[in-house]
C-alpha cells in the first residue's frame, strides 16, 4: 500500500491520462496486441493532464492546490485519532447544461435522472454489482461515500457545433456554450455531443467556484438507456465526479504513481476493457494484486463497481465544513 505525499512537488509526477502505462495481468503488458478496435473503445480522460497545465500556468491555483492538500491529511489524520467525525450525508444540488446538434444529443429528462440516480447508487455503495468487490479488497472498500446528488435544474441549448474540444468553450455563452449557474453552490455539469475519443473531463477542488467549475460529458457516455457500449452503465459520471471531489486517477498518471490514497495498490497503469481478476502488477520489486475495479481506473463500465476507504475520506474532506467545496451545502 502507498504511504500518503502531499504537496505541490506530487505535480511533478502527474503524466498524460493516456498513458501507455497500462495493467499487467499474470505479468504479461495488457496492450501488446491491442486492435485498433481495442484502442477506440479505451476510456480516455484528459482531467489530470488539464489540471497539471492549468496549475503549471496559475501560481493562485497551485497554492489552493497545497493548502487543499494540506487539509486532507490534516482532516485523515484527525479522523484516525478519533479527534473529529466525519459530517453526515452531504446533498449536492446539480444542474445539468445539455447542448445538442441532434435530437439524440438532446438527453431526455428520464436519461439525466437515470445518471443521477447511478451516481447515489455508486457513491452510496448501493450499486448492484457491489458484491462484485473481491474478499481482499472488503476491508477497504468505502462502503458510503455519504455524499448524494439532488437535481436541481436542466438548461437545454441547441447549437450548430458538431464537435467540441476541451478549452471549455461549452462553458461560456459567448463561446456558444452555456455559462455556469452560480459554481460555488451549484454542481454543474455539460452534456456534449462529441469530444471525439475524450468520454469527459473535469475540474479539481483548487478551482472550486470559478466559471469553469464542474464536469463535461459526451452525450453518448451519459446514463444509461441509448448510451454507447462499453461506457453505457453512467460510470463515466461516476469517476468524473470522483475528480471534482479530489480524487486522482488510481495509478498517479505516471508508472508506479501515487494516488495520494494509502489503501489503493500502487500499479503500474491504467487498465482497459474488462480484466479478470487478480491482475498483478510489480512496482518497487513487489508483486501485488490490484484495483482494477476502482471508480477511478480506466476499465469498462461494468468492470468498475467500488471505491476505497481512503478514497471516501479524501472526498468527504472536500466537502465538509472547512473544505473547499462546502459551499455545495448550504442549499
Amino acid at each position: 500500500m502507498k504511504k500518503l505525499l502531499f504537496g505541490i512537488l506530487a505535480l511533478g509526477f502527474m503524466s498524460a491520462c493516456n498513458s501507455d502505462n497500462v495493467s499487467n495481468q499474470g505479468e504479461e503488458t495488457a496492450n501488446k496486441s491491442a486492435t485498433a478496435s481495442d484502442l477506440a473503445n479505451r476510456r480516455s480522460c484528459p482531467s489530470e493532464e488539464i489540471r497539471k497545465q492549468t496549475l503549471q500556468n496559475n501560481p493562485e491555483l497551485r497554492q489552493k492546490y497545497a493548502a487543499i492538500e494540506a487539509n486532507t491529511e490534516r482532516f485523515a489524520n484527525a479522523i484516525k485519532m478519533g479527534k473529529v467525525l466525519a459530517d453526515g450525508t452531504v446533498e449536492i444540488p446539480v444542474v445539468v447544461n445539455v447542448l445538442y446538434n441532434t435530437s439524440a444529443q438532446n438527453v431526455s429528462d428520464a436519461r439525466i435522472a437515470e445518471q443521477i440516480a447511478v451516481l447515489n447508487a455508486d457513491y452510496g455503495g448501493t450499486n448492484s454489482d457491489v458484491n462484485k468487490i473481491p474478499t481482499e479488497f472488503q476491508s477497504v472498500k468505502s462502503g458510503d461515500v455519504k455524499v448524494r446528488f439532488r437535481l436541481a435544474n436542466t438548461v437545454r441549448k441547441s447549437t450548430t457545433k458538431t464537435s467540441w474540444s476541451t478549452n471549455d468553450a461549452m462553458k461560456k455563452a459567448s463561446s456558444g456554450g452555456i455559462d455556469a449557474t452560480n459554481p460555488t453552490n451549484y454542481f454543474n455539469i455539460w452534456v456534449v455531443g462529441s469530444m471525439g475519443q475524450v468520454l469527459g473531463y473535469a475540474t479539481f477542488p483548487e478551482s472550486a467556484g470559478l466559471w469553469n467549475d464542474g464536469v463535461v460529458i459526451a452525450a453518448p457516455y451519459f446514463g444509461k438507456t441509448g448510451a454507447s457500449s462499453p461506457f453505457n452503465l453512467g460510470r463515466t459520471a461516476t469517476h468524473e465526479v470522483g475528480h471534482y471531489l479530489n480524487l486522482r486517477h488510481i495509478w498517479g498518471d505516471a508508472n508506479c504513481g501515487n494516488d495520494q490514497v494509502a489503501d489503493t495498490p500502487t500499479q503500474t497503469g491504467a487498465n482497459y476493457n474488462k480484466p479478470t481478476y487478480p491482475v498483478y502488477n510489480t512496482c518497487s520489486g513487489v508483486s501485488r494484486s490490484i484495483m482494477f475495479m476502482n471508480y477511478m481506473d480506466y476499465v469498462d463500465d461494468a468492470a468498475m463497481f467500488m471505491f476505497s476507504a481512503g478514497q471516501k475520506t479524501r472526498m468527504q474532506a472536500v466537502v465538509s465544513s472547512s473544505g473547499p467545496r462546502a459551499g455545495l451545502r448550504v442549499l
